[in-house]
Order: C-alpha cells, then sequence, then structure tokens
C-alpha cells in the first residue's frame, strides 16, 4: 500500500473541494433543531453514486461528524439542540451565552468537537480489530446496566431538588412507554391514537422541551432578551490555559466517547450524557457545571464527536453498524462493492485508508471552519426578540414535521413546549426527562431480553458476568460519589 499516493489523493483539488462541502453541508445540516446526522448523510448518500469509493465514503464520515458538532452551535446560541447529541451541550452552552460569553462556548465547542473526532479518528486508524471485540462482549445485561449507568447522572442534573430530578426523569421513563410493548405487540397508552403506536417522536418531544419553550417564555411581555455587547469582539484561539484546563476533560471525554460509540446501539447522544455525568462528578470545576461552565460544553462535545469514528469500528471490522449513522455508511460501503470485514484491510486497503485518514483531516478542517465561522453564528445571539423568536418558531415548526413528515409531531412539539415551560416555572430540570427518553428503550429491551434468556433469574444472571459486575460496581461509585464529594467539601 503506498501512503504517499494516498495523501496526494486526499490532499487533491477535487479531495479537499469535496471534503470542504461536506463539512460545510454537515454543520449547516446539524444545526438546523430536527435535521438530525442520520438524515444529512442519507440526503448526501446518492451524491457518492458518481464518486470513487474512497471519496465517497470519505464525504458521509465528514457529513457525520460536522453535523454532530453543528447541533452545538444552536444548542449554545438558542437553546435549541440541532441534534440529539447536542442536548447537554444545550444546558451550560446557552447560560454561557445569556452571560454574554457566546462566543466562548462556541469557541470552547469548536476545539472540543474537533478533538474528540480527531482522537476517533486515530483510534479507528490504529485500533479497529482489537476495540471492536470490545462490542462482542456486551449482551443484554451489559446494555441494560449501561442504561442505568446513564440514569444514575439524574442526581448530578438535578439543578435544585434532586427530588425533582428523580421526578423529571420518572416523567421521561413514561413517556418512552408509550406506544407497541415490545413483548406482547399490544399499545399501550396511546388513548386509541394510531399516531401514537410508534411511540412518542423524541425529536419532536426535544425541540419542544428545550426550544418551543424559550419561545413561550420570549413572548410574555416580560421577557426580557440579552444583548451581548461584546459577543463578535473576542478572540477566535482559545488561550493556552484553556487547553491545559480542559486536558482532563478531554481525556475523559475521549475515553468514554470511544467505548460508547464501539457499541452497537448507544450512540453519540448516550456518550455525550454519560460524558457529562461523569464530569460534574469528577471535575475540579462541578460546582459550576449546569450554572455555565465550559467544562460542561467541553465535556458532552468531546465525547459525542468521539463516538463518531468509533462508531465506524464495528462496521469496518465486522459489519455491524454502532449507530444509525453507521448504517446507512454501510449503505455506501455496499453501494460500491465493498463489503465490511478483511477484505477492507487487505484487498480494498488503499480505499479504506483513504477514508480513514481523510477522516482525520475532515475533522481538523471541520474545526478551522467551525472557528472561522464563530463571528457570524454569533450575531444570532445580538438579534432582536421580535426577530429571533419568530425564526425559532418557524425551526421548530420545520424540525418537528421533518422528522417523520407528519403534522401530529408538530403537536407533539407545541404541548411538549408548554410542558417545558411550566417545568421551567415549577422549577423542574427537563435535562433528565431527554437523557430518561434516551436511555429508556435501551433499558427495557434489554431487561426483556436478559428476563428472557436468565428464565426469570435476572439478578443471578447479572452476576455470573464479569463486566456486568464491572458495571455495576461503576454504577455504585456514581451513586456514592457525590455524597463523598460533599463531605470532602465541607471538611475544606
Amino acid at each position: 500500500m503506498d501512503w504517499l499516493m494516498i495523501l496526494q489523493y486526499i490532499f487533491s483539488p477535487k479531495s479537499m473541494l469535496v471534503m470542504s462541502s461536506s463539512i460545510m453541508f454537515g454543520i449547516i445540516g446539524g444545526a438546523l433543531p430536527g435535521v438530525s446526522s442520520t438524515m444529512c448523510v442519507s440526503l448526501f448518500l446518492p451524491f457518492t453514486f458518481i464518486m470513487e469509493p474512497g471519496l465517497g465514503i470519505l464525504s458521509l464520515m465528514a457529513i457525520y461528524t460536522a453535523s454532530v458538532y453543528g447541533g452545538s452551535v444552536t444548542a449554545i446560541l438558542i437553546n435549541t439542540p440541532g441534534t440529539a447529541s447536542s442536548a447537554a451541550t444545550a444546558i451550560d452552552g446557552f447560560k454561557l451565552a445569556q452571560q454574554g460569553k457566546g462566543d466562548f462556548a462556541l469557541r470552547i465547542s469548536t476545539i472540543s468537537s474537533g478533538f474528540g473526532g480527531v482522537i476517533s479518528g486515530f483510534a479507528l486508524l490504529l485500533f479497529a480489530p482489537p476495540l471492536s471485540r470490545l462490542a462482542l462482549l456486551f449482551g443484554p445485561s451489559e446494555f441494560f446496566l449501561l442504561a442505568c449507568m446513564g440514569l444514575s447522572a439524574v442526581a448530578t442534573l438535578a439543578e435544585e431538588s434532586i427530588i425533582k430530578g428523580v421526578i423529571s426523569a420518572l416523567f421521561g421513563l413514561f413517556l418512552v412507554t408509550v406506544g407497541v410493548d415490545y413483548t406482547v405487540g399490544m399499545p399501550r397508552f396511546t388513548f386509541g391514537l394510531i399516531s401514537l403506536e410508534g411511540g412518542i417522536s423524541f425529536v419532536p418531544a426535544l425541540i419542544g422541551l428545550f426550544a418551543m419553550s424559550q419561545v413561550i417564555k420570549m413572548t410574555k411581555p416580560s421577557s426580557s432578551v440579552v444583548h451581548i455587547s461584546n459577543m463578535i469582539r473576542g478572540k477566535i484561539l482559545p488561550s493556552l490555559q484553556e487547553y491545559i484546563d480542559l486536558g482532563a476533560t478531554y481525556l475523559r471525554g475521549s475515553i468514554i466517547g470511544i467505548i460508547v460509540g464501539i457499541l452497537p446501539g448507544a450512540g453519540t447522544e448516550i456518550a455525550s450524557w454519560i460524558a457529562y455525568n461523569t464530569e460534574k462528578k469528577m471535575s475540579p470545576k462541578r460546582n459550576e457545571i449546569g450554572k455555565g461552565s465550559k467544562f460542561g460544553v467541553a465535556a458532552s462535545e468531546v465525547a459525542n464527536n468521539a463516538a463518531t469514528g468509533a462508531a465506524l469500528i464495528p462496521l469496518f471490522t465486522l459489519g455491524v453498524p454502532g449507530s444509525p449513522v453507521a448504517a446507512v455508511i454501510l449503505g455506501g460501503l455496499l453501494i460500491h462493492g465493498l463489503l465490511p470485514g478483511s477484505e477492507l484491510f487487505t484487498t480494498h486497503a488503499g480505499i479504506t485508508y483513504t477514508a480513514i485518514i481523510g477522516f482525520l483531516l475532515a475533522n481538523v478542517l471541520m474545526t478551522i471552519f467551525g472557528l472561522l465561522l464563530i463571528r457570524p453564528f454569533a450575531w444570532v445571539a445580538q438579534l432582536r426578540s421580535s426577530i429571533i423568536t419568530p425564526m425559532i418558531f418557524l425551526l421548530c415548526f420545520i424540525g418537528a414535521f421533518s422528522t417523520n413528515n407528519n403534522f401530529f409531531d408538530v403537536w407533539v412539539m407545541i404541548i411538549f413546549g408548554f410542558i417545558g415551560y411550566f417545568m421551567e416555572i415549577g422549577g423542574f430540570n427537563p435535562a433528565p426527562t431527554v437523557l430518561a427518553m434516551v436511555l429508556g428503550p435501551m433499558a427495557e429491551q434489554r431487561f426483556l431480553q436478559m428476563h428472557v434468556l436468565s428464565d426469570g433469574r435476572v439478578l443471578q444472571f447479572m452476576l455470573s458476568r464479569p463486566l456486568s459486575m464491572v458495571l455495576i460496581l461503576l454504577i455504585i461509585v456514581f451513586l456514592v460519589s457525590p455524597l463523598f464529594f460533599r463531605k470532602v467539601e465541607k471538611a475544606f
């Protein structure tokens, strides 16, 4: 294999133009609420028919990582996560924007996303075969415990009251029970509505809780708009001290993103929430997280982009997509006659390594483009309420409808907008609800599978698996650590 020829091909004007176009398409698509990473990659898939195999797969991978980053732009500026993986970013990112630090939050998000993407690219390049075997060790009990570990974040996501955080999470768990029962195939809690048999659509509910609730709040006569006087006068590049402060955050987030990314069905959303929860427990500035902290933004963004390349590891080596987007990319491979497995790294090694090395470069370009676009993006936060409110409502409407091309989802978005508005009035954080809606289906499905496999002896089944025991210990640590840290803080 000629590495020099691969590099020449990647840095050719044609390849650079395709990569740049794919990155911009991904950033814009990811920033639009309701336009998921899966949709972005799917929309671009037909254009790869006329491309060379390596360049076609590379363009899909570039759109994937750029769309995951793009979701953070609207999450930070208008509290509207463009993609589900940016919901955790909105918690601290929007608060920073309200404090007049929107450009700072965007800068942290951009650097963090690029770092996580590059790390995942190196993992894909160097450790694909051994890391892919880790996915084979995960069975129903491990996935169930992984979901439980994510749900343990409820205590840390509750800003004021743990009880309110638990209630918010229980509400989210109830919402995911709406639809057809996994075991008997009968509708439950649908109240006779056929549109609810597929469950409550997550994206419209997410848009409603985070974005539509802000629209309702902004329409109140007493609502005030945060004017950000120095939003666009800040520096573009972070200082060296910012890099040093975030070093441990990047390390933790990258490890979590890679491990979660290679697990089939986990995805970038779970990676970002677990990393955010971990950071809120382990960061020296954990008391600031949730109130407008760069550590919260960095943890979420480095993890969700670290999961992008990692999700392609089981795809390339085993043919098992680690995420819905990876399943679309699998279609791209098959279109060009490429079968996942050993042949990708032997017979078609040139094509495979062109895509992987190009993926590394795409993350670098994404970081550069993101930094250059910070100031144009930041102008959004300076728009008057009379202008930005209709714009957000239009984005909410389009995002909710485009999810399934169903007007019922628009009503779901509006209803959840009012739910989110009243939750905020009552002091309930919507983040635990969103977290429960992400992890609830996986927990229920895996628990039922585990119940069938163990013939009802669920606890015995879990305790018989070493990896499950490790996850149980981690859950205990996650639950006990807040009490420990509180005692240490009181002691000093």
